[in-house]
């Protein structure tokens, strides 16, 4: 009984890392989109995400799974717990990409107000806190997922710094406003990807420890 259990954690393991290679695909296609001014790399990024979404829905169906079964206790019991909360913030961060994506369509005609360096280096943030936080998980890293929450802010003063520069462009020209809201947005969505990997790596601590934010859950 607890091989079979074994063997279909294993499985599961594989699963939420095949759905991890596929969100930070979809970021770093996203990104690539954004910086080549590259419509068919951003339409591909949006059609890919239902791929994203039916990994979520066959990960959640092998949970369910496992715990109507196998009956998990304790360890086991927060581990397929954790799988379920995970892929929620996984299939939203490929929803981010997408709508970053969307809106490298719309700015695939237009001269870029500015230098996207700070907003390409907040995509391979958020893609290294995404790969560690699905790893910490995996390898039952305790270290990894609390660096992984302790990486976030790099991204959030990323972002804070990308605000300023375009809220000072739009001081010089008042034309900047709507590309520059557009710029921000896009910002703003790796951002939140950036959260959703700390929500991650928090799911990974109670995984292991049974407490949630510093509080005992299980």
């Amino acid at each position: 009984m607890r091989f079979r259990f074994d063997e279909q954690l294993s499985k599961l393991n594989t699963c939420l890392i095949e759905m991890g290679a596929l969100i930070e695909r979809a970021i770093a296609g996203a990104t690539k989109a954004l910086e080549e001014q590259n419509v068919e790399m951003a339409r591909q990024v949006i059609a890919e995400e239902e791929t994203i979404d039916e990994h979520e829905r066959d990960i959640e169906s092998m949970c369910f799974k496992l715990l109507l079964h196998q009956q998990p206790v304790a360890g086991d019991l927060r581990q397929v717990s954790t799988a379920l909360k995970m892929i929620t913030d996984m299939e939203r961060i490929g929803d981010h990409a997408s709508d970053i994506s969307e809106l490298c369509v719309y700015l695939a005609g237009q001269i870029y107000i500015k230098r996207l360096e700070h907003i390409s280096s907040m995509a391979n943030g958020t893609i290294k806190m995404v790969k560690e936080s699905i790893d910490s998980f995996v390898k039952k890293d305790l270290t990894l997922a609390q660096a992984v929450i302790a990486y976030d802010d790099v991204v959030d003063e990323l972002y804070y710094t990308i605000k300023k520069e375009l809220i000072g462009l739009v001081h010089e020209n008042v034309d900047n406003g709507e590309q520059a809201f557009d710029l921000l947005q896009i910002a703003k969505y790796y951002e939140r990807i950036g959260d959703h990997a700390v929500n991650i790596a928090e799911w990974v601590i109670f995984s292991i420890t049974g407490k949630h934010k510093n509080k005992q859950v299980l």
